[in-house]
């Protein structure tokens, strides 16, 4: 057994149970993107006690660390920190104590991992290479904290960056990655109408609103679908519609809002100006106004050939039949960012128990199976020993 293999199994066998309470005692106490200060000082001070030199970001929000050798490269390994603008219906003793706020997306465990990974590699005498840990604020919100971290100069002196994220539809003690895209982009629309509203028996005398709400609901989709490549995986689906309060009264305004989701970059970088031109060519005979409010997310997540080969090694050290398959997402992830800037790559962690309900992210009732956390500790672990190989 390497060295550092050897370090992350001994830390385990004393500190697996400091690792869920960690873990817990983030879920119970969950803060919004760019507030979350509890969060950041709770994980600087577990550095610090451990003689680590974590640095705070920008804000208040987010750290960085540093480990090892100044005079090699570093590689990166980012957790996200922040939580959910929704409920949480688990029931679990460790239930979010915040009002509407919830870790239902797992960067609970994303950070509790890091940080055990990070207080693992501090027990090795001498690194190989030289690592920046990245805890990074706001990776809920649009276009993501991660933009924050790199004009922070999180990526200065890093040739790679690794990640990882809780996937629910994979049993616990299985990771997988893939090399190329692996998540998608996501961005977000929003059309407000405006008409002189009337009486339904009269709609020739105004702008039917209702008319056009409905023309733009099936028409953009309808529209998409015959200007961009199917193979592109691109969708787009609305999710909120909002006009008038009578039945015989058309409305003055109205409102439409939903996503579209690409998997590719290069479709991603057209979307804002075919939705713009599909939606004023739909609405032109209808005499009704509109203003599109066009909000860029995140692009795909696109994992680099040589990292992706380095996360896989990362993994098959773990274990055997710990590495797994998987398939390109429909959700965005705000890591993408990093990859604009630096090689690097993502995997999935399996963090279903194997019994019961597959329980999507983003829902009220989502958990995960704990014996996810050491798993996710150890592939940590594994990228330094790799990287430097």
């Amino acid at each position: 057994m390497s060295v550092l293999r050897h370090a992350v199994a001994r830390w385990l066998s004393r500190h697996q149970d400091d690792l869920v309470a960690w873990r817990r005692h983030i879920h119970a106490h969950p803060e919004l993107g760019r507030q979350e200060f509890a969060t950041t000082q709770f994980v600087a001070e577990r550095l610090a006690d451990a003689g680590l030199n974590p640095k705070v970001l920008p804000g208040g929000t987010g750290l960085i660390c540093d480990l090892g050798p100044d005079h090699t490269p570093r590689v990166a390994l980012r957790a996200d920190m922040d939580a959910l603008p929704m409920p949480e219906r688990t029931g679990a003793p460790y239930a979010s104590t915040v009002p509407n706020v919830a870790h239902a997306c797992g960067h609970d465990a994303h950070t509790a991992m890091l940080l055990g990974a990070a207080l693992a590699l501090n027990t090795v005498p001498e690194l190989p290479i030289g690592v920046r840990l990245i805890f990074q604020a706001a990776e809920e919100l649009m276009p993501g904290g991660a933009l924050d971290a790199i004009a922070a100069g999180v990526l200065n002196g890093v040739s790679r960056i690794f990640a990882l994220h809780c996937d629910p539809r994979l049993q616990v003690g299985r990771v997988a990655t893939r090399p190329g895209p692996i998540t998608s982009a996501a961005d977000h629309v929003e059309v407000t109408l405006q008409s002189k509203g009337g009486h339904t028996s009269r709609p020739h005398l105004t702008g039917d609103l209702v008319y056009a709400l409905g023309t733009l609901i099936t028409g953009v989709p309808g529209v998409l679908s015959r200007r961009i490549d199917p193979r592109n995986g691109t969708v787009m689906v609305w999710g909120a519609v909002n006009a008038g309060v009578a039945a015989n009264a058309i409305p003055q305004t109205g409102t439409l809002a939903g996503t579209i989701r690409t998997a590719s970059r290069s479709t991603w970088l057209t979307l804002e100006a075919i939705v713009s031109e599909t939606v004023s060519s739909l609405l032109a005979p209808l005499g009704v106004e509109h203003s599109l409010q066009y909000r860029r997310g995140v692009p795909p997540v696109v994992n680099e050939e040589q990292s992706t080969r380095i996360l896989t090694r990362a993994i098959e050290a773990v274990g055997p039949n710990v590495l797994a398959d998987t398939r390109q997402s429909g959700g965005g992830e705000d890591f993408s960012w990093y990859l604009e800037e630096v090689p690097g790559a993502m995997a999935r962690l399996g963090v279903w128990s194997g019994q019961g309900p597959q329980l999507d992210l983003h829902q009220p009732t989502f958990d995960l199976d704990e014996r996810a956390l050491p798993v996710g500790v150890r592939v940590f672990v594994n990228l330094v020993e790799q990287c430097a190989a």
